[in-house]
């Protein structure tokens, strides 16, 4: 079954939408910044028998947020 194609205008207003969110945000506003990731994982039995695997993972981030003013 061929996709039904977007009229230009409809492309046009979705694009225009994306440009203006991207205007109107702040981009110092408390960004967070990934410092480390460790993933671990277990492989084990259950008493009926299905095998099961637990994973365990642990985010370290960092936020930065800007100074507040007025202090």
């Amino acid at each position: 079954m061929p996709k039904a194609r977007k009229p230009l205008m409809r492309c046009l207003g979705e694009f225009v939408g994306h440009v203006l969110h991207g205007v109107r945000s702040d981009p110092g506003a408390g960004r967070r910044v990934e410092t480390h990731r460790e993933t671990v994982e277990d492989e084990g039995v259950r008493p009926d028998g299905r095998r099961v695997i637990v994973r365990r993972t642990i985010v370290e981030e960092v936020e930065v947020r800007p100074p507040e003013r007025g202090s």
